[in-house]
C-alpha cells in the first residue's frame, strides 16, 4: 500500500532481467547473447564430435596407418630430396646447399670407417712392425680428417655467408661435416649432385 509507484514498474522489469527460461524458444531478432564463432573454431569442434564417435580401436588402426603413410613418404623424399616430407633438421635452402658442397667433393673422412676396421685388424696382429705401422697410419689418418675438417667448414661457412646473408644458417657447417663422415652410397637424404658439380 505504502510501496512507491517508481518501485512497482521496476520489480516486473528486474523479474524478467533474472528469471529466464532456457526452454522458451528465441527470437529471431533478438541478441543471442554470446559472440559467433569463428569458421576455423567451428569446423575444429565438428571434427572432434566427428572423431568422438569413432571407437578407441578405430582411433588407434587411423594413427598407426597415418604414421604409416608419413614415414613412407619421409622415405621416399630421403631417397629423392623432395623438401616437402623431408625431417625438420634437413630442410631448408642452406641445409640443402651444406648438403649439396659436401658431396660435390671427395672427403677423406668418408672412409674413416673402412680405414678404421683395417688399422683394427693391424693392431691385432701379433707383429711388432705391423702395429707400429698401424699406431703411425691411425695418427696420419686423424690428422688429415681434422685438416680436412677444419678446411672444409671454413669454406662452406664463407660461402654460406655470401650466399644466404639474411638466411639462418645455425648449425649447417656441423651438419655438413657430420655428413662428410659417413659413405656417400650411405648418406641420407641421398647426395644430388655428382663429384665435382658445382652445387
Amino acid at each position: 500500500m505504502f510501496r512507491s509507484r517508481a518501485k512497482e514498474e521496476k520489480a516486473p522489469g528486474a523479474d524478467k532481467a533474472t528469471v529466464t527460461d532456457s526452454n522458451q524458444p528465441r527470437h529471431p531478432e533478438a541478441p543471442k547473447g554470446r559472440p559467433t564463432p569463428k569458421r576455423s573454431v567451428a569446423q575444429s569442434q565438428r571434427r572432434s564430435v566427428a572423431n568422438t564417435t569413432m571407437s578407441r580401436k578405430e582411433a588407434a588402426k587411423r594413427q598407426r596407418e597415418e604414421r604409416r603413410a608419413a614415414l613412407e613418404r619421409q622415405r621416399q623424399a630421403l631417397a629423392s630430396g623432395d623438401e616437402r616430407y623431408l625431417p625438420a633438421r634437413d630442410k631448408g635452402p642452406v641445409r640443402r646447399f651444406a648438403r649439396d658442397f659436401v658431396d660435390s667433393r671427395f672427403h677423406i673422412a668418408e672412409w674413416f670407417l673402412p680405414m678404421a676396421v683395417v688399422i683394427l685388424v693391424l693392431s691385432m696382429v701379433q707383429v711388432a712392425q705391423l702395429q707400429n705401422i698401424a699406431l703411425l697410419l691411425w695418427l696420419v689418418v686423424i690428422v688429415m680428417i681434422v685438416l680436412d675438417s677444419v678446411v672444409t667448414g671454413f669454406r662452406l661457412k664463407k660461402t654460406l655467408a655470401e650466399r644466404f646473408p639474411g638466411e639462418n644458417r645455425r648449425g649447417a657447417v656441423a651438419y655438413a661435416l657430420m655428413r662428410t663422415l659417413q659413405m656417400r652410397r650411405l648418406r641420407l637424404p641421398k647426395p644430388q649432385v655428382k663429384r665435382g658439380e658445382r652445387p
